[in-house]
């Protein structure tokens, strides 16, 4: 099968620090990745240099066999990445609806698969406040709706920063409720958070990020098998 994201050697630059050193990692279309480690292991800066915001990157990230490293985020989003970056980044001034449908496009390939209706269907939460103001909603609702914008692009890939952190254990059922979705749906997704129970159950793999490289790439019951390694990079017994 070919790739969807390849990417090889990626080192990546905050002015004189080099923060990723030579991460290759692929991703098949429809593969759903957990990328997992310890907080300033490098996966945050992974995922923005995916995105084309990290100024100074090297080495190949190609996405449907044609490069992407070096574009702008625009270009990328085009091209089919949509990112959800911990923070959320939700316009407090606009609606849940002005949201969601300031995002709104087909896909590369003129799929529409994801309108307003199909994201209030799966976040029925957003339909109930889907008058308020970005800044009105809960932490759990506004990642509803970074997630819900997303896919309002129909991308190929997405790129979720921190899943779930910080939200109420409930908030955070819908999340993972909601991957498992997208996951059915066929787009493949790269997803940073520390719930490594409810990634092993959501991911085809688990990618394992220390020091700026990968420590480990494979299938969630292959990481769950190495307990000295679970405790080495991710502090887990």
């Amino acid at each position: 099968m070919n790739m969807l994201l390849t990417v090889d050697r990626l080192e990546s630059f905050y002015g004189p620090s080099q923060i990723l050193h030579g991460v290759s990692l692929a991703v098949r279309p429809g593969e759903q990745v957990a990328l997992i480690g310890r907080n300033g292991m490098g996966k945050t800066t992974l995922l923005r240099s995916l995105m084309g915001l990290v100024p100074r990157v090297q080495g190949i990230i190609e996405l449907n066999g044609s490069s992407i490293r070096g574009k702008k985020p625009e270009a990328i989003s085009q091209a089919g990445v949509a990112f959800v970056p911990e923070g959320r980044g939700v316009f407090g001034s606009l609606s849940v609806i002005e949201n969601l449908v300031m995002a709104s496009r087909a896909g590369r390939d003129g799929k529409r698969g994801w309108t307003l209706e199909r994201v209030l269907q799966v976040f029925p939460r957003l339909a109930q406040r889907r008058g308020n103001g970005g800044h009105q909603l809960s932490g759990g609702e506004q990642q509803m709706l970074t997630i819900g914008r997303a896919l309002m692009t129909n991308p190929d890939i997405i790129l979720i920063d921190e899943a779930t952190e910080g939200l109420a254990p409930l908030v955070a059922e819908e999340i993972w409720k909601t991957l498992a979705v997208i996951r059915g749906e066929g787009i493949a997704t790269i997803v940073v958070d520390k719930d490594i129970k409810n990634l092993a159950k959501v991911a085809d793999r688990m990618v394992v990020m220390s020091r700026g490289g990968v420590e480990f790439d494979g299938t969630p019951p292959e990481l769950l098998a190495q307990p000295e390694l679970l405790e080495r990079h991710l502090g887990l017994h």
